[in-house]
């Protein structure tokens, strides 16, 4: 079984390269995120006729997470993350958590917030939506179900997962506080999927538009696949489809993807 998160940076504006790449690479289950398409505007009968299932979360800007199944349909269980945190802690009303049941996995699509400019409100935000994930994410474990938390977390977890990190240091991907909580979240008993197969190697999911970083390889590794224990027994293989970002018109972000016995 093969699972994939790509932030497809637009659905509509990137839906030649997104077609292409479910042609090229046929995974079994897909996480989208950064759709920028209200609800009513995903294009869910191209999808469908790309032989794929969809359920989706959808936001004019920025925001948007959809999740699609090859030959089948996604069975959602939950859109948005709980208020767990205290009394009176707001509803996660951005669109940026979909989860759904798929051939017998929990697939959970996330868009972790961006964050920028750090210190300030929207760092708060992030650093308050993490928490929230990390609650949520502790209850599918302590239900003991083959889960995956799938998307782009806007988290370079370590020095290795960044070209030239003193470059980074008060950017809000890379700020200490971050690199806790997705320390924090891994420490519940969740697997790096990638990092567990390629443990001391620079793979870079991400690539700016600006400065040649592309062809440079000045990279981030920020979209990632977290495996529960009962999946995680399960992986054969984690990669990053690398050549998408030098397509024409392609995200700035690869597909990342993994394979399961």
């Amino acid at each position: 079984m093969k699972i994939a998160t790509f932030n497809v940076n637009g659905v509509n504006g990137r839906l030649p390269v997104l077609l292409r790449w479910l042609e090229t690479a046929s995974p079994d289950v897909v996480c989208l995120q950064e759709l920028k398409a209200q609800p009513d505007n995903f294009p869910v009968a191209a999808i469908e006729a790309a032989g794929y299932g969809a359920i989706w979360h959808g936001q004019k800007s920025w925001n948007g997470v959809a999740i699609l199944a090859r030959g089948a349909q996604p069975h959602e269980t939950r859109r948005g993350l709980p208020a767990v945190l205290a009394a009176g802690d707001p509803e996660d009303v951005q669109s940026r958590y979909i989860e759904a049941a798929v051939n017998g996995i929990l697939v959970a699509c996330l868009y972790l917030p961006n964050g920028n400019p750090a210190p300030g409100p929207k760092f708060d935000y992030k650093l308050t939506w993490f928490e929230r994930l990390k609650v949520h994410a502790a209850s599918l474990l302590a239900q003991d179900l083959p889960a995956v938390l799938a998307g782009d977390f806007n988290v370079m977890p370590t020095d290795l997962d960044v070209y030239k990190p003193e470059r980074w240091v008060d950017d809000a991907l890379f700020r200490p506080e971050v690199r806790q909580a997705y320390a924090e979240l891994i420490a519940q008993g969740w697997t790096d999927a990638l990092r567990a197969l390629h443990p001391g190697e620079r793979i870079y999911t991400f690539w700016d538009y600006f400065r040649n970083a592309y062809g440079r390889d000045a990279g981030l590794r920020i979209d990632h696949l977290l495996l529960s224990p009962q999946l995680a027994r399960r992986l054969k293989a984690a990669q990053v489809d690398r050549d998408v970002r030098g397509w024409e018109k392609a995200s700035d972000h690869a597909p990342v993807w993994i394979e399961l016995a």
